[in-house]
């Protein structure tokens, strides 16, 4: 295999200056894939022509007038037009605001009006209509283009266009770059922000490219590696790592189409690059299992030797541990069980990576023991966001990895993690209180993670300062190492840890509705009703599988009692941040007579 051409930062200087770079070196090579609904089928672009799709979008954009250093912001769903739209963009000089695609109206319309949007593409009429709503969001925007077809009898916003009408349609068109400094703006990223508003953060050409070169020296990428783009490209982490890392090193990627279709995408696309947020391993782990329970007592204990010898074979590999005989069984173990698993991922994946937060140390173990090459990774939004990741020279796969070439970290203050690089955000927008406060004067990140950091330099997450639950007796827990460990179980889907000053510690908890079915006909119940989640039957069988769960957590970090539910939280619902994390303030605000109910009904 080809080795990947990579293109220094030094040699792209900014972002669009990197895509003319790469066109001028393999024009003709594979760019982009994406499912096309109308032929039902595969498709795929060149370097080129991305670039040209690009010139045709710089040449509408002249039309609005916009000045460098204006704000337009992007809203779709991963697909070219995204790429494109944003390429387009940074080479006039605008500055791109990711926007998600599923994120609260309100929200929106909040990051529209504070960044000064003047140019918004959004996926279809519907997501505008819901946008427009909002009173604020009339202000600043000049010209709003859909992607899909308009219906124009139900709206008639002279603002609101169609993409196709709104391209000049010059098919003679060259992409353009003016001339810019790396050290400039390029990109507001705003915090999807679990409580209070988000935070503008602002990225520098400089800042993202010096974290993608980063990254690709952390492992031999070679230019047929194809990436299956997942996670939403409003994502600092699949933006750099997976837009233009592989831009970098002429790797394909491929967009995924939803997270229903997922299990097809990667067995048509079969990549051998798959980043994604913990949630989606502790989906595949859930569905495998559950599937494993149904079989027979001999296939149940053929699986469980296959993980006991894949984990050992992983141990003996990475020098923990010697040879052993038992080894010899597992090209056998390896056709029976692990293969089947790896094809159902594509079967030709070389780094599975996780980001986003820790995945629990149950689910890699069990992921490693198959043979899926899994790599867990740390940042943020304002490191641009890669600062650690697990390698295949050094993986200790309960780590979060070691630090990326040119990051420097140490500890401060209570163990905090601090970072300092040239990935370090320029600040937050508009909020320089904001920025003093996690950027020092000597330009140190602090990253509000508290790590240990191991004599061989891996990286450890211990905890986080603000999310530590102190209960009354001054006893402290990470709730979320806590809420990690309980969704190991495929009977919780999702688990928010509460007790800050209270006595003991509770749960909520929303149940997996296929394993509440089957605990419900176990206990007589019936599953529709809602008082079934209240019987006290469900409650002491939920506390028994709680506490298995946290069996390796200390005494005082056990729950004492939980409240059930069957309705997801959501984006929709305003209970789950755009990248998937609980809203934990809301939570507790809309929840708050079952979370008294809970420590008044029960006395320790």
């Amino acid at each position: 295999m080809k080795q990947a051409d990579s293109i220094t930062p030094e040699v792209a200087l900014t972002l669009p200056g990197l895509l003319c770079e790469r066109v001028m070196r393999t024009p003709h090579s594979q760019a982009y894939g994406f499912y096309d609904d109308e032929t039902r089928c595969w498709e795929s672009l060149t370097w080129q022509q991305v670039a040209h799709g690009a010139a045709g979008i710089q040449a509408a954009l002249r039309s609005e007038r916009l000045g460098m250093g204006e704000r337009v912001a992007v809203m779709l769903r991963n697909c070219p037009e995204w790429i494109m739209f944003d390429m387009a963009a940074l080479g006039m000089g605008l500055v791109t605001v990711p926007l998600y695609t599923n994120d609260r109206p309100e929200n929106v319309a909040y990051i529209v009006e504070n960044a000064g949007i003047k140019v918004i593409l959004v996926q279809n009429q519907r997501q505008w209509r819901q946008l427009s709503q909002i009173t604020s969001i009339h202000e600043a925007l000049q010209c709003v283009v859909s992607v899909a077809p308009l219906t124009h009898a139900e709206d008639d916003d002279t603002r609101l266009v169609h993409l196709h009408d709104w391209l000049d349609g010059d098919a003679h068109g060259r992409y353009q770059s003016v001339s810019q400094e790396s050290e400039e703006l390029a990109t507001i990223v705003y915090t999807s922000g679990t409580t209070g508003r988000p935070k503008g953060v602002m990225l520098s050409h400089k800042n993202i490219l010096s974290n993608a070169y980063a990254a690709l020296q952390c492992a031999e990428f070679v230019e047929q590696d194809v990436f299956l783009s997942f996670l939403p490209l409003s994502h600092a982490l699949e933006r750099t790592a997976g837009c233009f890392m592989p831009m970098m090193a002429n790797m394909t990627v491929c967009f995924a189409r939803s997270i229903q279709q997922l299990a097809q995408d990667l067995q048509e696309v079969c990549p051998t690059v798959f980043v994604s947020v913990p949630r989606i391993y502790e989906m595949i782990y859930a569905k495998i299992l559950s599937q494993v329970a149904q079989q027979s007592s001999l296939r149940k204990r053929v699986f469980t030797w296959t993980q006991q010898i894949g984990w050992r074979r992983f141990e003996h590999k990475t020098g923990k541990a010697g040879w052993h005989w038992s080894l010899l069984a597992w090209p056998l173990l390896n056709y029976l069980v692990a293969a089947k698993i790896s094809r159902r991922l594509g079967g030709r994946l070389r780094f599975a990576i996780v980001g986003g937060a820790a995945l629990d140390k149950t689910i890699t173990r069990f992921f490693i023991s198959l043979g899926i090459p899994l790599y867990q990774g740390y940042g943020m939004t304002e490191s641009s966001p890669v600062i650690s990741v697990g390698r295949p020279d050094a993986n200790d796969p309960f780590s979060i990895g070691k630090a990326l070439p040119g990051i420097e970290t140490r500890l401060g203050e209570g163990g905090e993690l601090y970072t300092r690089s040239d990935c370090v955000m320029l600040g937050y927008y508009n909020d320089l209180q904001a920025t003093e406060q996690v950027i020092d004067a000597e330009g140190w990140l602090h990253t509000g993670d508290i790590v240990h950091i191991s004599d061989e330099g891996y990286l450890y997450i211990t905890g986080r300062i603000k999310d530590i639950i102190v209960l009354a007796n001054a006893e402290k827990v990470s709730p979320q190492d806590m809420e990690t460990a309980i969704c190991t179980d495929p009977l919780f889907e999702q688990v928010m840890i509460l007790g800050e000053g209270r006595a003991f510690l509770s749960a909520l908890v929303v149940l997996n509705e296929t394993q509440w079915g089957i605990l419900a006909e176990d206990l007589g119940l019936e599953s529709q009703a809602q008082e079934s989640l209240r019987n006290s039957a469900v409650h002491k069988h939920v506390l028994r599988c709680l506490a298995k769960c946290l069996r390796e957590f200390p005494g005082y970090a056990q729950v004492r009692r939980a409240c059930m539910y069957l309705e997801p939280w959501t984006i929709e619902n305003g209970l789950l941040t755009p990248t998937l994390k609980i809203r934990r303030t809301q939570l507790v605000r809309q929840f708050a007579e079952d979370i008294d109910a809970m420590y008044a009904s029960l006395a320790v």
